[in-house]
């Protein structure tokens, strides 16, 4: 009985994250609409702080870009 509980809150868990993330990126996109020059503005300043730790980021082409972090 206590295998079907934990199954069954770790599903509906995952529901409500699942609807949460789309809520999200729903409000996201509208966001990006109306301020597309501010969104933009945001999001390059987020792409330098991940390429400055080395993180890599998909371009819209699919081509990933990453910041060489090492020093010769």
């Amino acid at each position: 009985m206590k295998n079907t509980n934990r199954v069954k809150t770790a599903v509906d868990q995952a529901v409500r994250q699942r609807n949460y993330r789309r809520a999200r990126d729903r409000a996201l996109a509208r966001l990006a609409n109306d301020y597309p020059y501010v969104y933009r503005n945001y999001l390059e300043q987020e792409k330098k702080v991940d390429e400055s730790m080395g993180k890599k980021w998909l371009d819209i082409d699919g081509n990933t870009s990453l910041v060489n972090t090492r020093t010769q």
